[in-house]
This record gives structure tokens, C-alpha cells and sequence, in this order.
């Protein structure tokens, strides 16, 4: 087995094991531990999980959306197959709407949610993601600093930019991402404030995963370790059934698969997602989990 698919498994059954039963604003309740953190050295294995199918391709390319793209459009993802983000996508009208939980009285209430966004949003999920690493450049400033200023400890990407988080579909799960060159290797600490296990958790590892990878290789560096820090890790209550099968594949052991990556490339804009592969990835199949909005 995998060193991320024993530790994938150690976090879940102790989510489950001891986690505490919690409403949140979707309506679906959630079993959720704090403060949990994991460690990737990128150098020895690639984290991606064998003990269940996951989808490299839509990963990758929702990484790239947001960072190389630096696009709120989900048709750009809509046209690739891929489609995660259709659930907050705002409609031809500006609006957008979901059944979901909101405070009364100091109670969730559960009722049907219309938010209204400017026409010019309409097919986005407004100022999220990629539209605030574009709009201030942070992906061009960081690779910038990367190369001429590697010992500079303000090299952070924030997507949680406090204007901006109500014009947004989503308030950004992944938010924040410090970045550290020590002996010649590209390190990585991601914080997440919400982080559902059974579908996040596993694409965000992947992303920055491969996101260090490609940025270690246009700075001219090693890539090194990968840091998630996790404010709430949780599963939702119509998850559990699922976490159970995959929990019941832990005395299956399959290899690490290894990343290639197209050698060639040294600018990060030319990367496409036939330069990013998995070689020798093999795994126990697709485990069906809902999402909840």
C-alpha cells in the first residue's frame, strides 16, 4: 500500500472513529475532526490514492483552470468534460440557486437560497479562484520571485481576498499556499479551511501535488515537500456508506504510480494536459460518493 493510502485511511477512520456529528449550510450533516495536517515528501512518492480510482485527468485540468487559465468560466471546464463546478455555475440571469441551511434565530433553517450576481458573471462562479489569481497576478509574481528571489518569504498565493468573497459563487476552500526554496528544493504549505474527504481531499493533494511539480521545473528547481494544513477535514453523513468500502480495501496493497511530466517544457503557460501523466498507475476502482452544494 501507498504511503498517502495508509495515511488517507488513518484520517477517515479517525473522522469516523472519533469525530463529532455537526449541521453545516448544505444540509447535509457532517462528521468533522480540526486541525489535522499531512506531510508529502514529493521527492519519494506521488500522492496519488490507489486504494480508489482517482480522476487525474479532471483534476489536472481543474488545476490548470484555475492557475494556468486563470479563468471563473466553467464552459472552459464544460468544454473538456469536465465538470465539478457546474453545481455553482451562475446562470444566463445572474442568479444562482441551491436548497441549503441558513441561520434564524440562531438555528439552521433549510430554504431555498437565490443569490443575485451582476449579468457579466452569468456562466462563472464570479471573483473565485481563478479570476483573483489573475487579478493580481499572483502566479506571474510568485514564478517571478521563484527565479530571482528564492530566499524571499513572502511568496504566497491568497485566494481568500475579503472584497471579493460575495461576489463569488464559492467562498475558496483551498485559500492559501506559502511557497519555500531550502537546498535547492520547491516546498509547498497549502491550507484548506473546509475539506471534504471522500471527493476534495483527494484532487487538492494531486493538484498541488503536480502544481509543485511543474512550477519546481520552469524555476529550475527539485520539487520537495508538500504540506496540507486542514481547519475542518470532514465527511458527510451520505458519504459514510462509501467511506466504508473504501476503508474495507486497506489490506490491498498496490503500488506508487510516478508522474511524468513533459521534460521540455520551461514555461508554465505551455503545459497542456498531455505534458502531465501517471505511469503505472494501477488501483482497486471508482467508489460513487454525492456532493453536496
Amino acid at each position: 500500500m501507498t504511503k498517502w493510502d495508509k495515511e488517507y485511511i488513518k484520517l477517515c477512520s479517525k473522522i469516523l472513529d472519533e469525530g463529532v456529528r455537526v449541521q453545516n449550510r448544505t444540509g447535509i450533516d457532517t462528521i468533522k475532526i480540526p486541525s489535522y495536517h499531512l506531510h508529502f515528501d514529493l521527492s519519494e512518492e506521488f500522492p496519488v490514492l490507489a486504494t480508489k480510482q482517482l480522476f487525474f485527468r479532471q483534476a489536472i485540468i481543474e488545476m490548470l483552470w484555475i492557475y494556468q487559465a486563470q479563468s471563473n468560466d466553467v464552459r472552459w471546464l464544460q468544454e473538456r468534460n469536465v465538470h465539478i463546478w457546474d453545481e455553482w455555475e451562475i446562470d444566463e440571469e445572474g442568479l444562482w440557486k441551491a436548497t441549503q441551511n441558513v441561520i434564524e434565530n440562531g438555528k439552521y433553517v433549510k430554504k431555498e437560497v437565490v443569490r443575485k450576481f451582476p449579468k457579466e458573471y452569468a456562466h462563472t462562479i464570479g471573483t473565485a479562484y481563478g479570476w483573483i489569481v489573475k487579478e493580481f497576478h499572483q502566479i506571474d509574481t510568485l514564478i517571478e520571485q521563484l527565479k530571482t528571489n528564492p530566499q524571499n518569504r513572502r511568496m504566497i498565493i491568497n485566494l481568500w481576498q475579503i472584497p471579493y468573497l460575495d461576489t463569488g459563487a464559492l467562498y475558496p476552500c483551498v485559500f492559501n499556499s506559502c511557497w519555500d526554496v531550502t537546498d535547492g528544493k520547491l516546498n509547498c504549505m497549502l491550507t484548506i479551511r473546509s475539506n471534504d474527504l471522500p471527493l476534495g481531499n483527494p484532487f487538492n493533494v494531486v493538484q498541488y501535488a503536480v502544481l509543485v511539480h511543474l512550477l519546481a521545473q520552469v524555476t529550475g528547481y527539485k520539487p520537495g515537500l508538500l504540506t496540507v494544513c486542514i481547519s475542518n477535514a470532514h465527511i458527510y453523513e451520505n458519504q459514510i456508506e462509501g467511506m466504508k468500502e473504501h476503508l474495507s480495501r486497506r489490506d490491498k496493497a498496490l503500488p506508487a504510480p510516478k508522474l511524468w511530466i513533459n521534460p521540455e517544457i520551461k514555461d508554465f503557460y505551455k503545459f497542456t494536459i498531455d505534458d502531465i501523466k501517471l505511469e503505472g498507475y494501477e488501483h482497486l476502482g471508482k467508489i460513487e460518493m454525492p456532493v453536496s452544494v
